[in-house]
């Protein structure tokens, strides 16, 4: 798997928004520093990362992608004739091509972080208003980071699902809780009561709603998060860049020092719980997980420029950058 942070620029300034912390790229530069790239360079930057790691899916993600997307309508179609399963993670400021919805292997998520009343406040100017107006009559996925606060009131979780649901654009509801870096102490943090309401509540939540994706399977892994960023398998079987395409994400796309004791990533817990499913006898998922990141290590070693990950060696990290204009989006 494969991430790219295909641009800096954003037009919102979400509280909690691990991006563009100061120990996000491992306190050498910050997101904003960098040189990111655009026109042919981006297209052939994304490309050429592509060929070299030969990933099975590939996460578009910034800084909000969607700013580049004359480039990603170059991108998208040429991973799709690559065989490359494709995810555009954007928080619905700008509207989605409907050209996208027919390219093969291609998917968007929408970030939405709470009802209205909250997200609006949190994502300014990607508002619901602003996201149903840009997601009319295309066919996405909404991933929904939950903060402490959101469960501070009976029945936000269904009137959540039960919202989305209802949106015919929608085809999946993904879920994420807040992972905050090592030290943190702020309000988007749960505590250990919150994560048992949300594996006792979500489940049964998502028999009801089967657009939400979160079984028992996801519960157990949100309660028992791998210990550190060696026993995740997101994190050992990801590479991920940031937007000058040369400076690594480490150790996974949180980068920093993620609190993996508090991992709520929807991505982590998945593959957290996939590699417990047995297959014959005693073998699970994980054996053979654990065996091909064996194999592609020593893969790796054998080739004379491997695309291994920074956090396979000694090396990584970026040289700081020249700091450039952002755009901003009026609201």
């Amino acid at each position: 798997m494969l991430s790219i942070e295909i641009t800096r620029e954003c037009p919102l300034s979400c509280p909690g928004c691990y991006a563009y912390g100061d120990s996000h790229l491992g306190g050498g530069v910050t997101l904003s520093e960098l040189n990111d790239l655009r026109g042919d360079e981006l297209v052939e930057g994304v490309l050429g990362l592509v060929r070299k790691h030969r990933p099975l899916h590939v996460s578009l993600v910034g800084g909000e992608p969607m700013v580049r997307h004359r480039e990603l309508g170059r991108i998208l179609p040429a991973l799709s004739e690559m065989g490359v399963f494709t995810l555009v993670v954007t928080s619905g400021v700008i509207a989605i091509p409907a050209e996208w919805m027919d390219l093969p292997r291609v998917r968007v998520a929408v970030s939405v972080d709470g009802l209205a009343e909250d997200h609006d406040v949190r994502r300014k100017p990607a508002t619901y208003e602003r996201i149903l107006k840009n997601i009319e009559g295309r066919e996405v996925n909404v991933h929904w980071v939950i903060t402490g606060p959101m469960l501070e009131r009976s029945g936000y979780l269904e009137e959540y699902v039960r919202f989305w649901s209802a949106r015919p654009e929608v085809d999946r509801i993904w879920v994420s809780v807040y992972t905050p870096q090592i030290g943190e102490q702020s309000r988007e943090m749960l505590g250990a009561e919150d994560r048992e309401k949300l594996a006792r509540e979500l489940p049964e939540i998502g028999r009801r709603y089967p657009k939400l994706l979160f079984n028992e399977g996801i519960a157990k892994a949100l309660l028992h998060p791998p210990k550190n960023p060696d026993d995740c398998v997101f994190a050992k079987m990801s590479a991920n860049y940031s937007a000058d395409f040369e400076t690594r994400v480490e150790p996974c796309v949180f980068g920093g020092e993620p609190d993996c004791s508090q991992c709520g990533c929807s991505a982590s817990s998945g593959l957290h719980w996939i590699r417990s499913v047995k297959v014959a006898g005693p073998v699970r998922v994980g054996h053979f997980i654990g065996g091909s990141v064996k194999i592609g290590r020593m893969m790796n070693r054998l080739r004379a420029r491997g695309a291994r990950p920074g956090r396979w060696d000694s090396t990584g990290g970026g040289a700081k950058r020249k700091r450039g204009d952002l755009v901003q989006i009026g609201s």
